[in-house]
């Protein structure tokens, strides 16, 4: 049993700790450990942190601590990986969202960080024609080798989910409850082959049930997760339009399948395209320009000549952003938040300098290249 971790899985489990108060008080001590053996006056001095909070955290330390050596017990019985953000093994995609889960408890083979990830999501009251769209989609997602994440619910997420084990493609279900309890039950059996080839994947401890306001907390992993989230058929009050919503949010792409003006379930997808929150997907090329990864298809790319460039005399944060820029190419900005350890604030800030400076440009698709 790891002590690091012990005390890493203990932490939320304190009441009135969410993640983002978690994530100042690791900041301010240097570790969950150090947390609970700081004194009261240290902990009042840190910011945000009221008088509640310190006498909660100073009341139940004890009481966390034994829950966390349960937790940490039956994830090691069930195969159970609990990644705390600053695990490898965490979604770096995931990682430097505000909202990011402080723990997530994984159970499967596939790797969150794939180097392609797309969300799929869509009315649990799909028809024919959704169904048909998203195994399309999905097979065009083949040559590309993508890790498909979606909810598991009825309609296009379990379509999405056994679409993507049908070609052999990893998949992730993303779930609204505690990892050993399968929700819908209709679709253990998909589970089952998901944990061969893909996972389950979910912020919420041991024991906790499905119910209405975890959806929405459940949906911004699936958005924050992925390179781009694409609905497949959602109602104009649709429980996707809320994955789409926080997608945008996150800057990420976002696509919806335009539908018939006279179907209810193409409703939600008409409205995103129409109100400019989503492109349109009609085919898999759309994705591929989207994405630029029709450049990556292309037999005839010549190996790119890196551009000379002395990086002496500029701020170390514009180096790291110019260095990535230098060795890898075209690079989409969450690919630079990751290999530069910038967040999406002062990268964009960075970046922005760079191109009045005339040493970098925007492309489609959000990449950044030098010029």
């Amino acid at each position: 049993m790891s002590q690091d971790l012990l005390y890493q899985v203990a932490l939320p489990i304190i009441p009135h700790v969410g993640g983002g108060t978690a994530r100042t008080l690791v900041k301010y001590f240097g570790s969950a450990e150090a947390v609970f053996s700081a004194p009261k006056d240290r902990l009042t001095r840190v910011p945000r942190i009221g008088e509640v909070l310190v006498k909660s955290i100073a009341g139940s330390k004890t009481q966390a601590l034994r829950q966390a050596e349960e937790v940490l017990k039956r994830a090691e019985k069930e195969g159970v990986q609990l990644l705390y953000y600053t695990n490898p093994a965490y979604p770096d995609r995931l990682r430097h969202l505000p909202d990011a889960p402080l723990l997530l408890y994984y159970k499967g083979t596939a790797n969150l960080n794939a180097t392609k990830v797309i969300s799929i999501v869509g009315t649990r009251k799909s028809t024919e024609y959704g169904r048909a769209v998203t195994e399309q989609l999905v097979q065009g997602l083949v040559q590309h080798e993508a890790l498909v994440v979606s909810g598991l619910a009825f309609g296009i997420d379990i379509i999405a989910h056994r679409a993507a084990l049908k070609v052999g493609l990893p998949t992730i279900g993303v779930m609204a409850n505690s990892v050993e309890t399968v929700y819908p039950a209709a679709h253990r059996k998909d589970t089952e082959r998901m944990l061969e080839n893909g996972g389950l994947l979910s912020e919420f401890p041991f024991g906790t049930k499905p119910d209405a306001p975890r959806f929405p907390a459940r949906n911004r992993i699936i958005a924050g997760m992925a390179d781009c989230t694409i609905v497949v058929e959602s109602t104009s009050k649709g429980g996707s339009l809320i994955s789409a919503d926080i997608a945008h949010s996150y800057d990420r792409e976002v696509m919806a399948v335009p539908g018939p003006i006279t179907s209810e379930t193409s409703q939600g997808c008409n409205h995103l395209i129409k109100s400019l929150k989503a492109v349109p997907y009609t085919k898999p090329k759309d994705l591929e320009e989207l994405l630029n990864w029709d450049k990556a298809l292309s037999p005839n790319a010549l190996p790119r000549e890196v551009p000379a460039l002395d990086l002496s005399g500029f701020p170390d944060e514009e180096q790291r952003v110019l260095k990535v820029l230098q060795q890898a190419g075209a690079t989409h900005i969450d690919v630079l938040s990751r290999h530069t350890q910038l967040s999406m604030g002062p990268l964009s800030s960075v970046l922005f300098t760079l191109e009045m400076t005339g040493l970098v440009k925007a492309l489609p698709g959000k990449l950044y290249a030098l010029v």
